[in-house]
């Protein structure tokens, strides 16, 4: 141990590095709080919406919390933010991190995803088109008993000229999106559904509502045909128990992650 010339000094000095340290060892107790509790005042309770404008914006991208599933896991997204700068930690201002999986909640697919030399190549989400991540869109029911087949696709009898779609099915019903656990058994694209589709539609945004396009036996041959042409553009784990079907306006958008082959998205319909 360094000498120090009185006790007096030494004192000093510890009380100047507790000061600089108690920040950091306390920046996990201070944030973040239970999910659901915010603050004890009766005037401070914030509004969470999902729908705006008098029914006329619909959120349909669901929201971040430490429950929510999570690809082939049991126990969901667990903790993603920190607080390692905290205003009753003597901060100046609060200032969260956070560190997630890109392909989490919300999300988008780029080409890079599924088809390594695309991903070498920088096919990332940051090249992915936003002229089809806006526009018309036609929100449908799929028929609850399967998985979404070429017959399955031919029976929904999407017109020609449509180019975005998004497809409600029964992981709406059984509310997938809200349990913790991952759900092998939800419902997707089998192979010959994905091919029906880029070969007889013009469909060019596939949106669904659970964290893969692709039903999980088939899944990266469902995914190779959708992402192999990089025209198609997959939006998954989408939040559509709130609007009924019909045509709508959609915009998404994803962060610009340079290098991301996935990327969590803001989506909102509009009628």
């Amino acid at each position: 141990m360094a000498r120090f010339q009185s006790f007096d000094s030494f004192l000093l000095l510890c009380a100047v590095v507790y000061t600089i340290l108690l920040p950091f060892a306390a920046s996990d107790a201070a944030y973040p709080p239970p999910y659901g509790l915010g603050s004890t005042e009766e005037d401070l309770v914030p509004v969470r919406r999902e729908v705006y404008g008098g029914g006329r914006i619909i959120d349909i991208s669901h929201r971040y919390h430490p429950d929510m599933p999570s690809w082939e896991s049991n126990d969901g997204v667990g903790q993603f933010l920190w607080l390692p700068k905290s205003m009753k930690n003597g901060s100046l201002a609060n200032n969260s991190e956070m560190k997630l999986p890109t392909h989490t909640g919300t999300h988008v697919d780029a080409p890079g995803h599924v088809i390594d030399h695309y991903f070498d190549a920088g096919f990332d989400v940051d090249t992915l088109n936003l002229e089809v991540l806006n526009g018309p869109a036609l929100l449908v029911d799929v028929p609850r008993d399967k998985n979404i087949t070429a017959q399955v696709m031919k029976s929904l009898n999407i017109p020609k000229g449509v180019t975005r779609v998004l497809f409600r099915t029964l992981n709406t019903d059984r509310r997938l999106m809200y349990k913790k656990e991952f759900d092998t058994s939800y419902v997707g694209f089998m192979k010959d559904g994905a091919q029906w589709l880029v070969d007889n539609t013009d469909i060019k945004l596939v949106g669904i509502d659970y964290l893969s396009v692709a039903a999980f036996d088939d899944l990266i041959p469902s995914h190779l045909i959708f992402l192999e042409g990089r025209e198609t553009i997959l939006v998954e784990g989408l939040k559509l128990d709130v609007a009924q079907p019909g045509i709508y306006s959609v915009h998404c958008l994803p962060l610009r992650l340079l290098g991301a082959e996935g990327s969590p998205i803001r989506c909102i319909l509009i009628e």
